[in-house]
């Protein structure tokens, strides 16, 4: 057997060990190097606990006193750079609190008191998901922000409109844009509402029973800024049921981000030509000089299915854990600090790619111009006038077949080939209908996309914005 760590009575289980923990083992179980990431809540958490344990007078209030001086000075060095963290000690809680006993003696290791690892690691967990929230929530609030500044900029442009990636009927771009502000909005929704299930707090749990110290778990809660207590202390230790929502709703985000990173794929294309993405988030090919690339937006797409995989692990990880706390839990972390960070910089990214995003007006109106999505306005026009739709379908659906045999479009008819279709054709009112910026102006219904609606639309927006702010909605503690 490999080398075998001569120190393990250090270690803080290590009284019932005859052995050392072998070397390849040690290196395989620590979660050193990535929960060191919760080192600032872990601090937290152990501030509040220390404080705690001095008003119940569980420890006595000079004890107190010296370990929050040793927490404090602790936090300096971490956060200036200078904490030097040991793989042997395992975890982030046993780095610190190894560092607390060298700082001021054996005292330190009474800030463990009525506390396990299980409901300290379960604590720091809830206040980073309670932290990331509220800068998620944010930075999607600012996406929007400018998404709806784009359409405002672009108000009026009329494009085709899509189905199943074929024309369909002119719409506003305002409005095709504004889809994915609501999109986006209901994004923030779920993260607001995941953090009720955050805002739950575990510690006193102990390892899994609770504990027999007269512990006050309200005055911890309050000084942690958590509204509510889990009231079983199993479920406490073994939920991370938090996790997964967090990662749920990171991947509802990355389902909208990607469709729109679809989008501006196709559209920044020769062969569509609608947009066009500023050098500053495009690159280059290495061999063909003519090439720009939309990098930005297909790593976007490709991130979508890493943020899926995320959730899909953890998930994977919980399906047959009995209770209550297994080694398995320390797989939440590495999926959930990855997702944080792939979804904040996304949404960071993305707020300049679009404030940089050019409209290809002329481009737009050509495409406009030859195609058929103003057919349905001619189907409308004849059921308005009588003709069940059904037949008003019919008749043009031959009106287009027409067109296509003959090499036209359906501007390029005259009054005299429509009215051989039907007699309600020949008008110029049926005429007018095939102009795109006609069509859009006839969609007034809510949610529509005239420009009438489209402006009422924009004002719900601004308002949802102001209505759904983290300020209002989560008391950031």
């Amino acid at each position: 057997m490999k080398g075998k760590d001569k120190d393990y009575q250090e270690k803080p289980w290590g009284g019932r060990f005859k052995e050392g923990l072998d070397k390849q083992v040690e290196a395989f179980s620590a979660s050193l190097p990535f929960d060191r990431r919760l080192a600032v809540e872990d601090l937290k958490g152990s501030m509040a606990h220390c404080r705690m344990l001095v008003t119940t007078g569980i420890i006595a209030d000079h004890e107190g006193e010296l370990i929050l001086k040793g927490l404090l000075e602790i936090e300096e060095e971490i956060l200036g750079g200078q904490f030097t963290y040991h793989i042997s000690l395992e975890d982030i809680h046993m780095n610190i609190e190894k560092r607390l006993t060298d700082k001021i003696g054996p005292v330190g290791g009474k800030l463990h008191t009525a506390r396990s690892r299980n409901d300290q690691v379960a604590l720091d967990m809830h206040l980073f998901v309670k932290k990331e929230i509220r800068e998620v929530e944010a930075l999607i609030r600012g996406l929007q922000e400018v998404i709806l500044e784009f359409a405002q900029r672009n108000f009026d442009v009329v494009i085709p409109g899509y189905t199943h990636l074929q024309r369909a009927q002119p719409v506003l771009i305002s409005h095709h844009f504004m889809a994915y502000f609501w999109m986006l909005q209901r994004d923030r929704e779920r993260f607001l509402d995941s953090y009720k299930r955050a805002d739950l707090m575990p510690l006193g749990a102990g390892a899994m029973s609770g504990t027999g110290f007269p512990i006050d778990r309200e005055e911890v809660a309050r000084d942690l800024g958590f509204e509510h207590l889990y009231e079983n202390s199993m479920d406490a230790v073994s939920d991370r049921d938090f996790v997964l929502e967090f990662l749920s709703c990171s991947s509802f985000l990355m389902m909208h981000l990607s469709r729109l990173s679809e989008e501006l794929v196709l559209w920044s294309s020769q062969e569509f030509s609608f947009l066009d993405l500023s050098d500053s988030f495009t690159t280059g090919s290495s061999m063909m000089p003519q090439k720009k690339n939309p990098d930005v937006p297909e790593l976007v797409r490709g991130k979508t299915g890493r943020v899926y995989g995320n959730l899909i692990a953890l998930f994977t990880v919980f399906k047959g854990l009995p209770l209550t706390y297994n080694k398995d839990m320390q797989e939440d972390k590495e999926p959930l600090f990855d997702t944080v960070d792939t979804v904040k910089n996304i949404l960071s990214i993305y707020q300049d790619l679009f404030r940089s995003m050019e409209v290809l007006k002329e481009n737009i109106e050509s495409a406009l111009q030859n195609d058929f999505s103003t057919a349905t306005e001619l189907a409308d026009y004849l059921a308005a006038n009588g003709v069940p739709f059904r037949e008003a379908h019919h008749i043009v659906g031959q009106l287009v077949r027409h067109c296509l045999d003959q090499g036209k479009l359906l501007k390029d008819l005259n009054s005299e080939e429509l009215l051989t279709f039907h007699n309600l054709l020949g008008s110029s009112k049926a005429l007018e209908r095939l102009n795109p910026n006609i069509a859009v102006l006839s969609k007034k219904s809510r949610g529509g996309t005239s420009p009438e609606a489209v402006k009422k639309q924009l004002l719900l927006a601004e308002d949802a914005l102001n209505k759904a702010s983290v300020t209002t909605q989560i008391k950031n503690k």
